[in-house]
């Protein structure tokens, strides 16, 4: 049982690491999606919540029980064998996307941060990537066991912090004006559905070769709730700073305000999480290429990494303001479907 446990845990950390990229880490994704939205986004956030448990949890659960081994073979069973393929197609188009996002979200860190060339943080990342993905699983449940606790303790003492400062009540249950204020009912919809449909080019493999149902299920609800705290904690430090919306690392901004002492530890837990969902995203990508070809790992991660690295160069804030939510949008058939089909009668407990 003590081992089962243990891998949930892995696991958890693996659904947080993946989820928490770029956007989310740095705030800019919550931003986005939730706090400019006031006491409507907290709402928003405690929707997105349940969703990551319950379906997370359903998703990983589905792929082992039918020994999916990628993305594209979970969404054959999903969407059915046509289909499946245009959607695979967009898949692959989506993870290099988000990859070039968090590899532009790296550059943003040593840029605003620490003052240093965008390019140096792009291919100290690219670097790094390169030595997990020679370690394989084992590199991928490492770095994310390590990291993701970090970000979870860093989360809850800055919201320790906003929660004492004056006016926090208010400011927790203000509603500003948005033109876009509708989106904020679509917001938990829209979000999960984003994360989960890039998510499950890693979640899918790796709930494959668990297998163990217990333990799978337990992953999913631990992971889907410390992303439900950590959205919390991050949306009660975000409302805290005004003009929240012009900054592209607004939760560094934050810190720097409330906590000083911590901010070079918390830049360095930042750009871990961005770490984390890139070699998340390169690990899924890679195991969906050998798919298609047996391309040797070095080979296939280098054209991964190429490809994004070129879609990285436009700016980082904009690429997080147009692809992503124009991706959970997309996202939400996956959602829709993922939603509605039930779970196998056999591991339905």
């Amino acid at each position: 049982m003590k081992r089962e446990w243990s891998q949930a845990f892995q696991i958890a950390a693996v659904y947080v690491g993946t989820v928490v990229g770029a956007g989310f880490a740095t705030g800019k994704e919550i931003v986005e999606f939730f706090s400019r939205f006031g006491f409507f986004g907290l709402i928003s956030i405690i929707m997105s919540g349940y969703l990551f448990i319950a379906l997370g949890s359903k998703l990983m659960r589905m792929a082992a029980h039918i020994n999916a081994k990628s993305y594209q073979e979970f969404n054959e069973y999903l969407f059915g064998k046509w289909p499946s393929r245009v959607i695979n197609i967009f898949m692959l188009f989506m993870l290099l996307g988000v990859s070039a996002v968090m590899l532009s979200g790296a550059g943003a860190v040593f840029e605003e941060q620490l003052g240093l060339p965008k390019t140096v943080g792009v291919f100290l990342t690219i670097f790094l990537s390169f030595l997990v993905m020679l370690v394989g699983t084992k590199g991928l449940f490492a770095v994310n066991t390590f990291v993701v606790p970090l970000m979870i303790t860093f989360s809850l003492i800055l919201m320790l912090f906003s929660v004492q400062m004056p006016h926090f009540i208010d400011q927790l249950l203000f509603i500003p004006h948005a033109d876009d204020g509708w989106k904020s009912v679509i917001a938990p919809f829209s979000y999960v559905a984003l994360n989960l449909g890039l998510s499950q080019a890693v979640l899918v493999p790796i709930a494959t070769e668990v297998k163990d149902d217990w333990t799978i299920k337990w992953g999913g609800i631990l992971g889907g709730s410390a992303l439900t705290i950590i959205l919390i904690a991050s949306h009660f430090s975000l409302i805290m700073l005004p003009s929240l919306e012009i900054y592209n690392i607004p939760m560094a901004i934050v810190m720097k305000n409330l906590a000083p002492f911590l901010f070079w530890i918390f830049v360095l837990v930042i750009y871990g999480e961005i770490f984390t969902s890139v070699i998340g995203n390169v690990f899924g990508l890679d195991r969906q290429l050998k798919q298609y070809s047996s391309i040797p790992t070095m080979l296939s991660v280098t054209l991964i990494f190429v490809v994004s690295y070129l879609i990285s160069l436009v700016n980082y804030g904009t690429l997080l303001s147009y692809l992503y939510p124009l991706f959970g949008y997309i996202c939400m058939i996956f959602f829709i479907l993922l939603w509605i089909k039930p779970l196998p009668t056999s591991i339905r407990k």
